[in-house]
């Protein structure tokens, strides 16, 4: 299995690996550590590049299946053995950290109000959507809710990390937020993500260290998504400003 770089520092940027498969039928390398993010839980997979001497290889597509977490290059494919450098593109991974933890503490505000499950969600570099089930959502929630998310985030609530057994954390269901629970039997250790007082999940996106970070967040949107479930868009207030990266 490839060392997963970023579910234990999401700000690393950079590392060294060695290529251990190579499928060229689909243009593809499999890497021995990776800082690249390889998707899930609406959060998409990062892009950059691979660096072998003076080659820049683009690194346009991330998944992980039961071998590793596998890369799609652009200009060629390096031989099993090759050490490379891998470089993420940074702007764009570090807006989705703040906004997957804008849309955490989204969570935890709704749930504290409503006791409301995530049904579904993604998000973009800086804007994304979040599903509930609030069957008694009215217009006049909105102003609100939206006020309470920014006071939490203005908290400066610090994100820890941490890793719980498969078996320790089924005995925790408030982990799960979503209405169904969509960890594979197969995921035998589970990442917590807890911002700290507000909201605490089982998750395996990238997040930043504090909520100052985020800073203020907009819901562009509240749309009906049938008979008692939302659809809530938030966005960044100012996703060009990247407080906090380093």
């Amino acid at each position: 299995m490839t060392e997963q770089i970023y579910s234990v520092d999401s700000y690393a940027r950079e590392m060294t690996a060695e290529v251990v498969a190579t499928d060229v039928d689909d243009g593809r390398v499999l890497l021995d550590r990776t800082v690249f993010y390889p998707g899930g839980g609406g959060q998409p997979v990062d892009v950059g590049e691979l660096a072998i001497g003076d080659d820049r290889l683009q690194v346009v597509r991330v998944k992980q299946d039961s071998d590793g977490v596998w890369h799609w290059l652009e200009g060629g494919l390096p031989k099993v053995g090759t050490k490379v450098i891998g470089r993420i593109d940074w702007d764009r991974r570090y807006r989705l950290m703040r906004t997957h933890t804008s849309m955490h503490a989204l969570c935890g505000v709704i749930w504290e109000r409503f006791r409301s499950p995530v049904t579904g969600g993604n998000m973009e570099p800086g804007h994304g959507r979040l599903d509930f089930e609030i069957p008694n959502w009215d217009a006049s929630h909105r102003d609100p809710v939206e006020q309470a998310l920014n006071e939490a985030i203005a908290r400066h609530l610090p994100v820890e990390v941490s890793f719980m057994d498969r078996e320790e954390a089924d005995l925790e269901p408030s982990l799960i937020r979503t209405k169904v629970n969509l960890i594979p039997p197969s995921v035998r250790r589970i990442r917590v993500i807890d911002i700290v007082g507000l909201d605490r999940q089982a998750d395996g996106g990238t997040h930043v260290n504090t909520t100052e970070e985020v800073g203020r967040v907009r819901i562009t949107k509240v749309q009906s998504k049938g008979r008692g479930f939302r659809r809530i868009r938030v966005a960044l207030d100012d996703p060009a400003a990247d407080r906090g990266a380093r």
